[in-house]
């Protein structure tokens, strides 16, 4: 209320309704606002002189609150009225008891009960909602305090482990891990919630059968305004027969890499003894037997692998990987230059993999079927962007790109491009084939992982 309309005997009553936590405003018969507490300006603003429905909604519901003003006003008794507010911090509708002061005035204090009613039925609506979205899910869903205290589970978790209603709350979760995951998991846990990292492991989760599947557990925080953690929520998901099937893969590619390798060394192995017999050719039998040799450890690196097959390669580098794949090759048909960056196992893989098609492919076709045939890899560097250039000469003229590929093209391909994030582009020279390969110099290495605490 503006100075000149406040009597002082109202002096008190203002102070009074300035220290209130919910809203309370003055207006006269019009409707228009005349005065407005703390809090009113706070969340609605400063709309003295307004009509009381501008503050609302605009539409039919500004209608609304007009007929009600009127409708109330005429009686010159108290009555009840709901403002839709709409401001940049509420949206919300808000209960007003409302009476006249005798001077033509009406004075307004929001029905706390009403709100707070109002609020508590929004929660519920969105907490049904949540409830039929998590259980929809073929998911477990969880959510925790802050303090990683588990209070919230969705029906499918209770579905999958078969534990009645509330018995996995707290720290009861932890019991439902396989034994030997127990420790890991929870490790992993404490050091999200010191440090609002992202959380997500693979662990054996007991089955309502009583059997432990693999899961993989993802957990994300949930912030407030100044970015403290008010919440966790996470997810588990049955990737049980995912994992066995990759294993089964693992283990026959394992197996059909191991006869392989019998193969070569059975080669070899004739080879020497036909030399020995020839002693004549014994140097060119020992060299064609290293080559043979050389070839099953570049098919050992350059077959697919697992967590479990893959090899140790140790602190090597691009060009190690590189001239190990060469090395069956007659060394003054290959030449390997430029800048040399870190691999290991996660890069080697598919690297080994595109070279190892190319190696094979010229050795058949191109720059390595010739004796004056070359091959030359060129490497370069700048910043992150690896640039790597494979270029043949000296072998068969090329007329035209094949009209089909092979199947190891496009699983080469499918290694840079998939697994590494690059590029890959073949230009088919007369004079040999150019193969540009782009890439991050990151994707060839491991991210480095977390230090956590047992």
């Amino acid at each position: 209320m503006h100075a000149d309309t406040i009597d002082p005997t109202a002096t008190i009553w203002r102070d009074i309704a300035d220290m209130m936590p919910i809203f309370a405003w003055i207006a006269d018969d019009d409707g228009q606002l005349l005065w407005g507490n703390r809090r009113w300006h706070a969340d609605v603003g400063d709309r003295l002189g307004r009509a009381l429905w501008n503050c609302c909604h605009e539409g039919p519901g500004r209608d609304a609150v007009r007929r009600a003003w009127q409708d109330g006003v005429v009686t010159g008794t108290a009555f009840t009225l709901t403002l839709p507010l709409v401001t940049e911090s509420l949206d919300r509708s808000v209960g007003f008891r409302v009476a006249p002061d005798g001077r033509g005035r009406w004075i307004a204090i929001a029905c706390e009960e009403d709100s707070q009613r109002q609020a508590e039925t929004a929660e519920a609506a969105t907490r049904a909602e949540l409830d039929v979205l998590t259980n929809a899910m073929p998911q477990m869903v969880w959510a925790t305090r802050p303090d990683g205290h588990h209070d919230f589970y969705n029906a499918q978790w209770y579905r999958f482990t078969g534990m009645p209603d509330g018995s996995t709350d707290g720290a009861g979760w932890n019991g439902m891990f396989h034994p030997d995951d127990q420790d890991r998991a929870w490790a992993r846990w404490r050091h999200s919630l010191a440090t609002g990292d992202d959380y997500e492991i693979e662990y054996r989760l007991r089955h309502r059968s009583g059997a432990y599947r693999w899961v993989l557990g993802r957990a994300l925080p949930v912030r407030d305004a100044d970015g403290a953690i008010v919440r966790w929520i996470g997810t588990c998901t049955d990737i049980d027969s995912a994992k066995r099937a990759a294993e089964q893969n693992d283990i026959l590619s394992r197996e059909l890499s191991h006869r392989i390798k019998n193969i070569f060394a059975i080669i070899s192995g004739l080879v020497r003894m036909s030399a020995r017999r020839m002693p004549q050719v014994r140097d060119f039998a020992d060299d064609l037997a290293r080559r043979i040799a050389a070839l099953g450890a570049a098919h050992d690196l350059a077959r697919p692998h697992s967590d479990i097959s893959r090899p140790l390669i140790g602190e090597a580098t691009l060009h190690h990987v590189l001239r190990e794949l060469l090395s069956p090759y007659a060394v003054e048909q290959w030449r390997i230059e430029g800048d040399d960056v870190p691999i290991d196992d996660r890069g080697a893989t598919p690297v080994a993999l595109i070279f190892h098609e190319l190696a094979t492919n010229a050795a058949k076709y191109g720059g390595l079927s010739l004796p004056d045939g070359r091959v030359e890899i060129a490497t370069r560097l700048h910043g992150d962007a690896l640039r790597i250039d494979w270029c043949e000469s000296g072998g068969p003229a090329i007329t035209g790109e094949p009209d089909a590929t092979g199947f190891g093209t496009r699983l080469a391909a499918l290694s840079i491009e998939q697994q590494l994030a690059g590029s890959i582009v073949r230009d088919w020279r007369p004079e040999g084939l150019a193969v540009r390969i782009d890439l991050g110099r990151s994707a060839l290495v491991r991210e480095q992982p977390l230090a956590i605490e047992a």
